[in-house]
Protein backbone atom coordinates (compact mmCIF):
# COMPACT_ATOMS: atom_id res chain seq x y z
CA UNK A 1 0.00 0.00 0.00
CA UNK A 2 1.27 3.27 -1.03
CA UNK A 3 1.87 6.37 1.47
CA UNK A 4 -1.15 8.52 0.03
CA UNK A 5 -3.37 5.67 0.24
CA UNK A 6 -2.15 5.11 3.89
CA UNK A 7 -3.24 8.90 4.26
CA UNK A 8 -6.69 8.29 2.34
CA UNK A 9 -7.23 5.72 5.38
CA UNK A 10 -5.90 8.21 8.07
CA UNK A 11 -8.89 10.54 6.80
CA UNK A 12 -11.27 7.96 6.98
CA UNK A 13 -10.50 7.05 11.00
CA UNK A 14 -10.49 10.60 11.58
CA UNK A 15 -13.81 11.65 9.92
CA UNK A 16 -15.55 8.70 12.15
CA UNK A 17 -13.68 9.67 15.02
CA UNK A 18 -15.23 12.97 14.39
CA UNK A 19 -18.52 11.74 13.56
CA UNK A 20 -17.79 9.99 17.09
CA UNK A 21 -17.20 12.92 18.74
CA UNK A 22 -20.30 14.83 17.37
CA UNK A 23 -22.67 12.23 19.12
CA UNK A 24 -20.65 12.56 22.15
CA UNK A 25 -21.00 16.24 22.16
CA UNK A 26 -25.04 15.51 21.35
CA UNK A 27 -25.46 13.72 24.57
CA UNK A 28 -23.61 16.17 26.57
CA UNK A 29 -25.62 19.21 25.72
CA UNK A 30 -28.52 16.96 26.44
CA UNK A 31 -27.34 15.81 29.92
CA UNK A 32 -26.00 19.18 30.96
CA UNK A 33 -29.61 21.19 29.92
CA UNK A 34 -28.32 22.98 27.05
CA UNK A 35 -30.64 23.74 24.05
CA UNK A 36 -32.94 24.99 26.59
CA UNK A 37 -35.97 26.91 24.37
CA UNK A 38 -36.48 29.06 26.88
CA UNK A 39 -32.94 30.63 26.94
CA UNK A 40 -31.77 30.36 23.16
CA UNK A 41 -32.76 32.42 20.86
CA UNK A 42 -34.71 30.94 17.50
CA UNK A 43 -31.29 32.30 15.28
CA UNK A 44 -29.14 30.70 17.44
CA UNK A 45 -31.19 27.41 17.49
CA UNK A 46 -31.35 27.77 13.86
CA UNK A 47 -27.54 28.49 13.20
CA UNK A 48 -26.33 25.42 15.62
CA UNK A 49 -28.29 23.23 13.90
CA UNK A 50 -27.37 23.83 10.18
CA UNK A 51 -23.88 23.94 11.29
CA UNK A 52 -23.97 21.12 13.96
CA UNK A 53 -26.07 18.39 11.23
CA UNK A 54 -24.64 19.77 8.01
CA UNK A 55 -21.51 19.22 9.51
CA UNK A 56 -21.97 16.04 10.08
CA UNK A 57 -23.90 15.45 6.73
CA UNK A 58 -20.34 16.87 5.04
CA UNK A 59 -18.26 14.63 7.32
CA UNK A 60 -20.22 11.39 6.24
CA UNK A 61 -19.65 12.86 2.23
CA UNK A 62 -16.10 13.16 3.03
CA UNK A 63 -15.92 9.60 4.12
CA UNK A 64 -17.97 7.93 1.44
CA UNK A 65 -16.08 10.19 -1.24
CA UNK A 66 -12.65 8.76 0.30
CA UNK A 67 -13.60 5.10 0.58
CA UNK A 68 -14.92 5.47 -3.25
CA UNK A 69 -11.02 6.79 -3.84
CA UNK A 70 -9.79 4.10 -2.33
CA UNK A 71 -11.74 1.58 -4.60
CA UNK A 72 -11.05 3.33 -7.89
CA UNK A 73 -7.57 3.68 -8.62
CA UNK A 74 -8.01 6.24 -11.34
CA UNK A 75 -9.98 8.52 -8.57
CA UNK A 76 -7.18 8.19 -6.55
CA UNK A 77 -4.35 8.96 -8.61
CA UNK A 78 -6.78 12.22 -10.16
CA UNK A 79 -7.51 13.42 -6.71
CA UNK A 80 -3.82 12.67 -5.57
CA UNK A 81 -2.62 15.29 -8.63
CA UNK A 82 -5.41 17.70 -7.52
CA UNK A 83 -4.28 17.98 -3.78
CA UNK A 84 -0.37 18.60 -5.23
CA UNK A 85 -1.38 21.28 -7.43
CA UNK A 86 1.32 23.94 -6.51
CA UNK A 87 -1.15 26.70 -7.52
CA UNK A 88 -3.57 25.45 -5.45
CA UNK A 89 -1.59 24.85 -2.35
CA UNK A 90 0.14 28.15 -2.72
CA UNK A 91 -3.60 30.21 -2.61
CA UNK A 92 -4.42 27.78 0.37
CA UNK A 93 -1.28 28.97 2.05
CA UNK A 94 -1.61 32.41 1.29
CA UNK A 95 -4.97 32.43 2.17
CA UNK A 96 -4.67 31.44 5.90
CA UNK A 97 -3.41 27.78 5.25
CA UNK A 98 -4.04 25.03 7.94
CA UNK A 99 -3.95 27.74 10.72
CA UNK A 100 -7.08 29.40 9.24
CA UNK A 101 -8.56 25.92 8.59
CA UNK A 102 -7.86 24.76 12.23
CA UNK A 103 -9.06 27.95 13.56
CA UNK A 104 -11.96 27.84 11.21
CA UNK A 105 -13.10 24.61 12.89
CA UNK A 106 -12.78 25.82 16.27
CA UNK A 107 -14.99 28.79 15.77
CA UNK A 108 -17.46 26.14 14.78
CA UNK A 109 -17.20 24.20 17.75
CA UNK A 110 -17.43 27.74 19.78
CA UNK A 111 -20.28 28.73 18.14
CA UNK A 112 -22.38 25.47 18.20
CA UNK A 113 -21.61 25.02 22.04
CA UNK A 114 -22.44 28.95 22.79
CA UNK A 115 -25.63 28.99 20.96
CA UNK A 116 -26.77 25.85 23.45
CA UNK A 117 -26.07 27.88 26.66
CA UNK A 118 -25.59 31.97 26.32
CA UNK A 119 -26.44 34.24 23.72
CA UNK A 120 -24.08 37.08 23.99
CA UNK A 121 -21.08 34.32 23.94
CA UNK A 122 -22.83 33.06 20.99
CA UNK A 123 -23.23 36.40 19.11
CA UNK A 124 -19.63 37.08 19.70
CA UNK A 125 -18.58 33.77 18.24
CA UNK A 126 -20.82 34.00 15.54
CA UNK A 127 -19.30 37.27 14.18
CA UNK A 128 -16.04 36.22 14.68
CA UNK A 129 -16.53 33.24 12.46
CA UNK A 130 -18.34 34.75 9.76
CA UNK A 131 -15.49 37.70 9.59
CA UNK A 132 -13.15 34.65 9.53
CA UNK A 133 -14.79 33.38 6.72
CA UNK A 134 -15.29 36.38 5.23
CA UNK A 135 -11.56 37.05 5.27
CA UNK A 136 -10.27 33.06 4.21
CA UNK A 137 -12.83 33.66 0.92
CA UNK A 138 -11.84 37.04 0.49
CA UNK A 139 -8.47 36.58 0.29
CA UNK A 140 -8.75 33.34 -1.69
CA UNK A 141 -10.79 35.36 -4.20
CA UNK A 142 -8.18 37.76 -4.85
CA UNK A 143 -5.48 36.32 -4.47
CA UNK A 144 -6.69 33.39 -7.32
CA UNK A 145 -6.97 36.62 -9.82
CA UNK A 146 -3.86 37.76 -8.93
CA UNK A 147 -1.85 34.43 -9.57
Amino acid sequence: MNEYQKRIRLRITLQWALLGLMAVFMVVVGETGGGDSRKISQTASTVSRILFFGGGIYVAARIAHNRKLLQNKSLLRAQRRKEQDERERFLHDKSGGTVMDVLLLLLLFVTVATAQYDMSAFATAFGILLAAVALKAGAYCVLSRRY
